[in-house]
């Protein structure tokens, strides 16, 4: 039976309890790879309706909090 990680290099990722692990250089990677693709999302504005409703569920949880 072959294993999840038989296409990847052994250093790449290893098998835990809770699944693959990624080595820190696969998950630097990784995470440039990520920036690159998503850099002109982060660059968009937020949609000011969205705006308000996340200011409106910050009042409601800190007057939860208060009382």
């Amino acid at each position: 039976m072959m294993s999840a990680n038989s296409n990847t290099h052994p250093s790449a990722s290893a098998m835990t309890d809770h699944g693959p692990v990624l080595d820190a250089r696969t998950r630097l990677r990784l995470g440039l790879q990520l920036q690159a693709i998503y850099e002109s999302v982060l660059d968009e504005g937020l949609d000011p309706r969205l705006a308000e409703l996340l200011l409106q569920l910050k009042k409601n949880q800190e007057k939860a909090q208060c009382s």
